[in-house]
């Protein structure tokens, strides 16, 4: 029988499961799937394996020596220079023609290919880290606070935004990681905040002279910041506050190519509007690029903003409807910490709810994909033999369908076809690595003491390995976390 922890006044006690079931638990549910003695290793301090992996520096980063976004920006623009001359080519000038077209496809190529070599490093590491639970933190930050190769600029600034903005600042204040992703080039492009001008500012007068009558106030980052990333749709704000967010962050923009920081966050003071505004209640004064930093601050300490995170935290780790006592615990925490991060992830580690031995959540493509790697402790060798997997599963790389990020409830993702091609997936996957393997050896260290009889006994009775193996792996037991 498990020991039981403590609860606040007037709730009932919740009882965690054994330290076996804990272990299990600990590695397939806060991690990213067991690779081979995986589980056995967390079984003697089950919370202290996950409280371990938690440390100020942030998470892991995917690639050594990765270009910047400044470097990534750079090398956008040369290939959107290129585009342009290969474009403006005239009648009669046939080889010329054919040169630069060439030498835009190989620009084309080779962009393409540090999005991919990315998003494989990214996947490498997660198939390899002996740190899981770190890295799906991680993971949960940057879908929610996504960026998408939605548009070709910014696809190119994802991997240089995941590590410059994403993985430094989860284990660091609320506050830090929001300013830093709202900052970044990557979100920037994304949300075509760098193109947003005050519409009394020095810049719109100047735009005006020059007769571009394009150049105004954007709202989409405002938008999504309020939406989104802190407050959530139920704090009660209003259009007014919208437009008043997204006059307070004009000047937000990215360096040119002449000036000393191309491609980083500079702001702009020619392009931010003038005067005083009240968002949400409250009053900001003119105070130029103080301005959107102090909204910033305040919605990042803004209750609202605590309820919103910490319900989206609960049902990424536990449950798409997870107790509302979980989702307080957390929210108390970050407020009685002021939105640290560290502090609110030892709390999740923390809450017996996180601890209930269902596995109520339905693992996404991303994870169900990468816990097979680990699974047999190996890593996708090219962006070939998992890219083009993930789109047919229906999550093409980098490519959230919106600034929501990647739906994660089982409705989504556990639908017949979507299923079906899983299981595909799975015997294709079997035939390559299932004459290796010894599949009851992996069922009972994939699982531990998930494993039920049921699964176990049909891996034991399967006619092959390789059906043994897509048995295990398409269980409810593997695919649920």
């Amino acid at each position: 029988m498990g020991n039981v922890t403590s609860s606040r006044k007037g709730e009932r006690p919740l009882s965690l499961p054994s330290k076996d079931m804990m272990a299990a638990i600990a590695v397939t549910r806060f991690g990213l799937g067991a690779r081979p003695g995986e589980i056995e290793a967390a079984k003697a301090d089950p919370k202290g394996f996950l409280a371990g992996q938690i440390r100020r520096e942030g998470a892991d980063l995917p690639q050594d020596g990765g270009e910047t976004a400044g470097q990534r920006f750079a090398q956008m623009r040369d290939f959107q220079q290129q585009r342009k001359m290969e474009r403006e080519q005239k009648d009669g000038q046939a080889d010329k023609t054919a040169a630069n077209a060439q030498t835009f496809k190989d620009a084309q190529r080779a962009l393409r290919e540090k999005v991919e070599a990315d998003f494989l490093a990214r996947a490498r590491l997660a198939a390899n880290t002996d740190a899981a639970f770190r890295e799906r933190w991680a993971l949960f930050w940057a879908n929610h606070f996504t960026v998408s190769s939605t548009k070709q600029i910014t696809s190119v600034l994802i991997g240089p935004f995941e590590r410059e903005a994403i993985r430094p600042h989860v284990f660091d204040s609320f506050e830090n990681l929001l300013v830093a992703s709202s900052t970044h080039p990557a979100m920037l492009t994304y949300l075509d905040q760098a193109q947003s001008i005050g519409p009394n500012s020095q810049a719109a007068a100047a735009a005006a002279r020059r007769g571009n009558g394009k150049a105004g106030l954007n709202e989409n980052l405002a938008r999504e910041i309020l939406e989104l990333h802190t407050v959530g749709v139920d704090a009660g704000y209003t259009q007014a506050d919208v437009t008043e967010f997204a006059r307070a962050l004009t000047g937000f923009s990215i360096g040119r190519d002449a000036e000393d920081r191309a491609g980083q966050y500079v702001f702009r003071e020619a392009a931010h509007e003038p005067g005083a505004r009240t968002i949400m209640g409250r009053h900001y004064g003119q105070m130029g690029l103080k301005q959107g930093m102090a909204v910033l601050a305040d919605l990042a300490a803004d209750p609202h903003t605590a309820r919103h995170v910490c319900g989206k935290i609960a049902r990424h780790f536990v449950s798409d409807a997870p107790p509302s006592s979980l989702t307080d615990r957390l929210e108390r925490r970050w407020m009685e910490t002021s939105g640290d991060l560290a502090k609110v992830a030892q709390a999740l580690i923390e809450s017996p709810e996180a601890w209930d031995p269902t596995p109520a959540k339905f693992k996404t493509p991303y994870e169900y994909t990468l816990s097979t790697w680990r699974l047999i402790g190996a890593e996708p060798s090219a962006f070939e033999r998992l890219g083009p997997i993930l789109t047919g599963l229906g999550q093409k790389p980098f490519s959230a369908p919106s600034p929501k990020g990647w739906p994660e409830d089982a409705q989504t993702w556990a639908a017949p076809d979507a299923l079906i091609k899983r299981m595909q997936w799975a015997q294709g996957f079997a035939a390559v690595v299932a004459d290796r393997t010894d599949p009851s050896a992996l069922a009972t260290g994939a699982l531990g003491a998930r494993l039920t009889p049921a699964v176990a006994q049909a891996v034991s009775r399967a006619e092959t390995r390789r059906e043994a193996f897509a048995l295990l792996v398409m269980s409810p037991e593997f695919q649920r976390r």
